[in-house]
């Protein structure tokens, strides 16, 4: 993990924690040709060193665990998947719930390359992702036979043109027209992994999750999944956006800042110390100073944070 990881991970365990809620850990390791389980091990690792537990997830006591007990907020009590908070092994799940978006004519195949999709000068979403022109939404069979024998399909999921508004937590009121701002998305790829969008939306579901607190620039993506609520009849959460934490240039934090990452922090600086550093850059305290998870939870409040992005400076000088 790097800074903006842990930042990211705080303010969701404080917003928690601050209603009296639980936390719940997940894995979201969908690509299973890329994602390794030691990753997820040196993800939990770091977590619990800054002392943001868990009350539901996989067991601390064995991170290798793949069998972690079924917390009481489960619905989907006939599926042996539904034990597992690691997404990779909840395929059983997502196809149940994808062939019922496909029983509601919403699924189609799309046998566009990531290369085109990527050079077409289409309009882009606010996440920067290139809005789809609905290329293969209208195929004749001829031609969709054609293209099955040369590749394996995408699916993408039939977006109406419609409004889609929703009131976030902290940015107020959002809306979007689906077929023209978001467009059609995939929601399981070419080579059989179920999408981000999907696996969420039925996992936060499934999983009794009320409250979603992450970065603003999922905020786009939240109307898609509110169009998968709805069409999959699941129960929807309360959805809360914070800025993100960028560079001097105003580019987001990433792997690339390897000063910023956790094993590089975790040479130099205390949990309390890094917990502290990131309540001062976020608003919560007038002035740098080390603090512990309860201390952070007794100043946190949603309406300290400010809106635009927060710009991370030299992490190693303790400015007030």
């Amino acid at each position: 993990m790097h800074l903006g990881n842990i930042y990211a991970a705080l303010i969701s365990w404080l917003s928690a924690k601050k209603d009296g809620g639980h936390w719940l850990l997940r894995i979201e390791d969908l690509d299973k040709q890329r994602c390794k389980r030691e990753w997820a091990d040196r993800l939990m690792d770091d977590l619990l060193w800054l002392g943001l537990e868990w009350d539901e997830g996989p067991d601390k006591k064995s991170l290798q665990d793949k069998k972690a007990a079924r917390p009481e907020g489960f619905t989907d009590q006939n599926c042996a998947a539904a034990k597992s908070y690691y997404q990779s092994e909840r395929d059983t799940i997502y196809q149940k719930y994808f062939r019922a978006l496909e029983e509601h004519g919403l699924v189609y195949d799309c046998f566009c390359r990531r290369a085109d999709l990527l050079a077409a000068s289409a309009p882009h979403a606010s996440d920067g992702t290139p809005i789809y022109a609905g290329t293969c939404r209208d195929l004749s069979a001829s031609d969709r036979e054609r293209l099955l024998k040369e590749r394996s399909p995408a699916k993408r999921i039939r977006l109406p043109d419609r409004e889609s508004i929703f009131v976030d937590g902290h940015y107020g009121q959002q809306k979007l027209n689906l077929a023209r701002d978001a467009g059609d998305f995939i929601i399981r790829r070419a080579d059989g992994n179920f999408s981000y969008q999907l696996a969420v939306t039925v996992d936060d579901a499934l999983m009794g999750v009320t409250q979603v607190a992450r970065g603003r620039d999922l905020l786009a993506s939240t109307h898609q999944q509110l169009f998968l609520y709805e069409a999959l009849g699941l129960q929807k959460p309360q959805f809360l956006h914070f800025p993100l934490l960028v560079d001097k240039e105003g580019r987001r934090l990433s792997k690339r800042d390897k000063d910023l990452d956790m094993g590089y922090l975790r040479t130099r600086f205390s949990p309390q110390e890094i917990i502290g550093k990131l309540m001062f850059l976020c608003g919560m305290s007038p002035a740098y100073k080390p603090m512990d998870l309860q201390e952070a939870a007794a100043i946190f409040a949603w309406n300290k944070l400010p809106r635009e992005d927060i710009v991370v400076g030299d992490f190693s000088r303790s400015e007030s």
